[in-house]
C-alpha cells in the first residue's frame, strides 16, 4: 500500500501482525521476504542505537533493526523467543527485531484510515494507517520511514 495515498476504495490488504512489548503493531504481507528465528547479530561500531548489527543471511549481509528502540520504546530483550522479520524495501533487505509474530489478517483497504496529524514531524510518522478489526486498534508501519535510507548512488569517478 502506498501509505502516502488514500486508502483504496476496493479489495483487501494482507498485514502480518507482531508484537513489540505489548503493543500490535502489522506490515502489508507484501514487504514481508520471510521470518526467522532468533540469533545474535554482529554488532557494528558507531552504529544508531536502534541498529543491533548484522546477520548472514544464505550470503547476503542483512542489517538488523531493533524495531522496539526505533518506535522510541525500550529494546527487545534478544532471547530465543524473538524473532526476525525480513522485509523488503527500496530494493534493500533488512530484518525487524520483534518480540512475537501475531496472526495474519486480511483488512478491507476502505476500512484504513491515515492516522490524525499528531507528530511534530507529521512526514516522518512511522504510522501509515490505522484501522479498528476485530475489537482491536491496528497500525500499520511506515516501512519508509522505519528503514535507514537506501545508500545514494556514488557519482562516477573521473577518469584518471
Amino acid at each position: 500500500m502506498d501509505i502516502d495515498a488514500p486508502p483504496q476504495s476496493g479489495g483487501t490488504m494482507e498485514l502480518l501482525s507482531f508484537r513489540l512489548g505489548a503493543d500490535e503493531y502489522c506490515l502489508d504481507i507484501m514487504s514481508v521476504r520471510e521470518i526467522r528465528g532468533w540469533s545474535r547479530p554482529t554488532p557494528l561500531p558507531h552504529a544508531a542505537p536502534h541498529m543491533r548489527g548484522v546477520l548472514n543471511l544464505r550470503g547476503t549481509i542483512l542489517p538488523i533493526v531493533d524495531l522496539s528502540i526505533r518506535l522510541g520504546m525500550p529494546g527487545v530483550s534478544g532471547d530465543p523467543r524473538n524473532v526476525f522479520i525480513v522485509v523488503g524495501h527500496g530494493g534493500l533487505l533488512t530484518g525487524l527485531l520483534v518480540d512475537s509474530v501475531s496472526d495474519i489478517l486480511t483488512v478491507p483497504r476502505s476500512d484504513l484510515h491515515p492516522p490524525p496529524d499528531i507528530a511534530h514531524y507529521a512526514d516522518q510518522t512511522f504510522i501509515g494507517a490505522l484501522a479498528v478489526t476485530g475489537g482491536r486498534m491496528i497500525r500499520l508501519l511506515n516501512l519508509a520511514a522505519v528503514l535507514p535510507a537506501p545508500p545514494a548512488e556514488a557519482p562516477p569517478r573521473p577518469p584518471s
